[in-house]
């Protein structure tokens, strides 16, 4: 595989993955000790720096187009909302799921690789 290409594949889905199943993690072990209503702000509140750690380490300094970074960004989105829907909604039968902090997560997903990237690896 060209490096290149293996590089992107880490970043995009291995990486957008893993952001994702951490934060599922959590919030599996954490739900029956924070109340549900705040749940999803104390994993933000955890795991947004994490990402943005994560994202940092792993794409700064990389000197990639902004379209790559948006490519990323997207990606991440997608797992997100893909993953969630599947496996909190659907599994969990959590209709009442989507509320403001889901949205904030959303647009966190999007924005930390896309804004890490475009601030530190861009060309």
């Amino acid at each position: 595989m060209v490096k290149s290409t293996r590089t992107m594949l880490i970043d995009v889905l291995l990486l957008g993955f893993f952001v994702w199943l951490i934060g599922y993690l959590a919030s599996i072990l954490l739900y029956s000790m924070i109340p549900p209503s705040l749940l999803g702000w104390t994993l933000s509140a955890i795991f947004t720096p994490i990402a943005i750690f994560l994202c940092y380490k792993r794409l700064a300094k990389r000197k990639e187009s902004i379209s790559y970074y948006v490519f990323v960004a997207i990606v991440w989105l997608i797992i997100a909302v893909i993953f969630d829907w599947l496996f909190i909604v659907k599994l969990f039968n959590s209709q009442n799921y989507y509320k403001l902090d889901v949205y904030v997560y959303y647009a966190s997903t999007f924005l930390i690789p896309f804004l890490v990237g475009a601030k530190t690896g861009r060309r």
